[in-house]
């Protein structure tokens, strides 16, 4: 019932912005303590680049994001560059992501870095990005911060990545 019930909301959501606009005025505002990026020390040529999503885009073969909690998902799916493009699957409930199910690229514009990189305007690509669930509240928002992004970090920071692209659902 709860999916059921969150798609519904995604269409109202899409179809009447104006209700979208309402739910953020009445949310609580969630605020950092300090800016959580550095900034870029090279060129962006030089640079390799990831992408993270939180549009819930994982592989077929991974474990669906948790749509039954209502505080969301704080975990993350691995995403490899070389993924065949059939297999990149969306699970998320809180928007309408019937276009990008079509075209993987409007949230996880993996084919447009790779083009970047065939021009030489991005030195490479991550091997492995992120993917997460966006609609993280409650306990999970700490689980978030304190948890899964200082490890996921870490994985970034592995791979000698430079910058991250974070793309929305």
């Amino acid at each position: 019932m709860g999916r059921l019930k969150n798609q519904l909301i995604s269409k109202l959501f899409t179809k009447f912005p104006f209700l979208v606009e309402r739910w953020v005025k009445k949310a609580a505002p969630w605020k950092a303590q300090d800016i959580p990026w550095a900034p870029l020390t090279k060129p962006v040529k030089d640079c390799k680049i990831a992408l993270a999503t939180t549009a819930g885009v994982h592989l077929k073969s991974q474990k669906p994001f948790n749509m039954k909690d209502p505080n969301g998902d704080p975990t993350f799916r691995e995403i490899p560059r070389d993924t065949p493009k059939g297999q990149f699957i969306i699970t998320h409930d809180y928007y309408d992501h019937k276009d990008a199910d079509k075209d993987i690229n409007i949230v996880f514009p993996i084919d447009r870095l790779k083009e970047l990189k065939e021009r030489g305007e991005i030195a490479d690509i991550a091997e492995i990005n992120f993917g997460f669930m966006g609609h993280i509240d409650g306990g999970h928002i700490y689980t978030l911060i304190n948890g899964t992004a200082q490890e996921v970090a870490e994985k970034l920071r592995a791979q000698g990545v430079d910058a991250v692209l974070l793309t929305p659902g």
